[in-house]
């Protein structure tokens, strides 16, 4: 995958076992660039990323900022986001995520990456 190099691929195959085991979204939570709630009553608060594990969460960032340096179906993800209006951090987060669930896949299903 664009991005994904030597020590990205040891952090996650070292600090995140549950890789190609749990679902998605609870590795998403796991890894921590799943957006958590700060709701309390009727009030809707902001949508933050916190929690997880802070080593794996830098790893993914920085995979999903050396990937916007190819011209890679995952650049064209960020483009698209940031003329959707999201912030510059808020399109890499959420390319590190969707980064993060198609590695789940390709762990779970023993294929590689296809643009």
């Amino acid at each position: 995958m664009p991005g994904i190099g030597f020590v990205t691929s040891a952090v996650l195959i070292g600090l995140l076992p549950e890789l190609g085991v749990r679902s998605g979204a609870a590795l998403a939570m796991l890894a921590g660039p799943a957006p958590l709630n700060n709701d309390s009553g009727d009030r809707r608060g902001r949508r933050t990323i916190r929690g997880g594990r802070r080593r794996v969460r830098q790893a993914l960032y920085m995979a999903a900022v050396a990937s916007l340096k190819t011209n890679s179906p995952l650049k064209a993800f960020y483009n698209r986001l940031r003329s959707a209006g999201k912030a510059p951090k808020a399109a890499l987060i959420a390319l590190a995520r969707k980064m993060l669930t198609t590695l789940n896949a390709m762990a779970k299903t023993q294929t590689a990456f296809r643009a």
